[in-house]
């Protein structure tokens, strides 16, 4: 499997072609100048059973902007002749998969560069013919695990590859100013059990909540507030005589998120 990351890892997620094609790529470049591990690419979908309001909102714009599953696969080549080199996971929902033809997305997501696929809505129990294609086109198919897992988290994680994607708490995504009391023990039991990195995403969304993630985990996950930054200067990204401005200041709150991932741990 092409996927070797090394910890702790900074993922950052943001919806393709929100709020247009040329910026997401724009955006993806800021990322990785910012300290992005890997990139957590969204295709955005109508029925997001996992996505919260803020999320959904930008899926709703790229959908108005005319962005599909292929285009957003092809996006990847895009952002790769531009010049993004960290690895891209596509976060996407198992429906437009099944449309598009499990052979035809994985043979499109290799030709583009795709690192990983993400699908939240695709039990483990159920993903058997999806990992054997994803072993065939070494696309690792990412695995999640969630608080009410228990009993299967073993199962999960000894199947991971690439790195195992811990859901911080029950509900959709979205800012959360609090995480579970019992987050950390949730995610010492899955360390416990995982030969990859152990990721937690949902809700991370300040440096503090990353400062004190890093000493119980491997890496954060962080989608809905680098997404709420990115609407609050869809404005100024789609005019051309200030994008360059917005990137920067996009940039400079995703580094002060990963900040604290690059400092000493006083635990680990």
């Amino acid at each position: 499997m092409p996927l070797s990351v090394n910890p702790p890892l900074f993922i950052p997620f943001i919806v393709a072609g929100d709020p247009t094609p040329a910026v997401t790529i724009d955006l993806a470049l800021a990322l990785e100048e910012a300290g992005a591990d890997i990139l957590e690419l969204g295709v955005p979908y109508s029925d997001p059973l996992a996505d919260g309001p803020t999320i959904q909102r930008a899926a709703a714009r790229a959908l108005d902007g005319g962005m599909t599953l292929p285009k957003a696969i092809q996006l990847i080549g895009e952002m790769r002749k531009k010049g993004v080199n960290i690895p891209i996971i596509l976060f996407t929902y198992y429906n437009p998969v099944l449309q598009l033809g499990e052979e035809s997305f994985f043979a499109l997501a290799q030709e583009n560069g795709a690192d990983g696929v993400l699908i939240p809505d695709l039990p483990f129990e159920e993903s058997g013919p999806l990992r054997e294609l994803s072993e065939r086109f070494d696309i690792p198919l990412i695995s999640l695990v969630a608080p009410t897992s228990k009993q299967r988290i073993e199962r999960i994680a000894s199947a991971a590859q690439g790195f195992l994607y811990c859901v911080s708490s029950l509900g959709v995504t979205g800012v959360r100013e609090t995480l579970p009391e019992t987050l950390g023990d949730f995610l010492r039991e899955v360390k416990r059990h995982s030969r990859v990195p152990v990721a937690v995403g949902f809700g991370v969304s300040a440096p503090e909540q990353v400062a004190m993630l890093k000493e119980v985990c491997d890496g954060v996950v962080v989608g809905s507030a680098l997404v709420q930054k990115v609407e609050q200067l869809a404005p100024r990204l789609q005019a051309l005589d200030e994008r360059g401005a917005a990137v920067a200041e996009f940039a400079a709150y995703a580094r002060s998120l990963a900040a604290p991932l690059r400092e000493p741990c006083s635990s680990r």
